[in-house]
């Protein structure tokens, strides 16, 4: 590791109340779960920060529950959590396809969703799927109690969100999701690589699309979802997304590389959930 650990300093809160006090009283505290970003940060010699909280021992925010038809998994739910969770096949399974992909066995049994979402890395796996379920953020602090963010609000730019300082991410909450969901990850491998380009979709008569790693963060197509609504063809709905990405060039890919991917992703989506809507409708 390339960063001496001396440094730095460690507040391990016995209770919610306790974190959101460490919070407020020290807003530039970095919160911690699965830590698997931030190891990778301390051992490239780039610490994110010097005092940090370990959320750990709040068990309670690793809830998986429904209530009122909305479901909600707390932000320490863990990928192996998720993927387990009967209450998430049957209603997320597309969430439950991401989890799967993100990195190894170690990985999801220490990583969590709601270090996903503060993370707020474009390539993020699971983002995608939070933005087609339109997804709600539930942050919470000492001064202004509880209040929950639209997820396709949540993020302002690169690594950017509306969350103040002295707020944690307590739980995603997601509304019943009508229609066929689709996932898919394009990578050098299926799992513990980066992705060059994610689509996640809902199909039923108000057609739903995010894209991860193609833009500053995830994004929504909105016109392209217009476009299917409305009955274009899957060619001329290519060729709005077109329009709607400007991806760049990196060290993972190309920009020409992911325009192409996105276009055959959304081919593939309105081609594998076809005849489970028709038979539906």
């Amino acid at each position: 590791m390339r960063t001496a650990l001396s440094a730095f300093h460690l507040h391990r809160p016995r209770s919610l109340t306790d974190a959101l006090r460490v919070m407020r009283e020290e807003p530039a505290t970095v919160p911690l779960a699965g830590c698997t970003d931030v190891f990778v940060a301390l051992n490239a010699g780039t610490p994110p920060g010097t005092h940090y909280l370990d959320l750990t021992p709040l068990g309670g925010l690793a809830r998986i529950a429904e209530k009122d038809g909305v479901l909600s998994i707390g932000a320490l739910a863990t990928y192996t959590a998720i993927i387990k969770s009967r209450l998430v096949r049957q209603q997320l399974p597309m969430l439950v396809a991401a989890a799967r992909e993100v990195g190894g066995a170690q990985i999801q049994n220490r990583g969590t969703l709601g270090g996903n979402v503060a993370n707020a890395s474009p390539a993020g796996d699971t983002l995608p799927v939070l933005a087609v379920a339109e997804a709600v953020v539930v942050l919470r602090s000492a001064a202004d109690g509880e209040r929950r963010v639209p997820f396709t609000s949540f993020y302002t730019g690169y690594r950017a969100s509306v969350r103040h300082p002295d707020e944690l991410i307590v739980a995603l909450e997601f509304p019943p999701v009508e229609g066929k969901q689709w996932f898919r990850k394009v990578g050098t491998r299926a799992a513990q690589a980066i992705s060059k380009v994610m689509m996640a979709g809902v199909r039923s008569s108000r057609p739903r699309l995010a894209l991860g790693s193609v833009a500053a963060t995830v994004v929504r197509l909105p016109r392209a979802e217009a476009a299917l609504a409305g009955g274009a063809s899957i060619d001329e709905a290519v060729r709005i997304l077109s329009g709607e990405i400007t991806p760049i060039d990196d060290i993972r890919s190309t920009a020409e590389y992911r325009l192409a991917v996105a276009g055959n992703l959304l081919r593939a989506y309105w081609r594998d959930t076809a005849v489970t809507v028709l038979k539906s409708d």
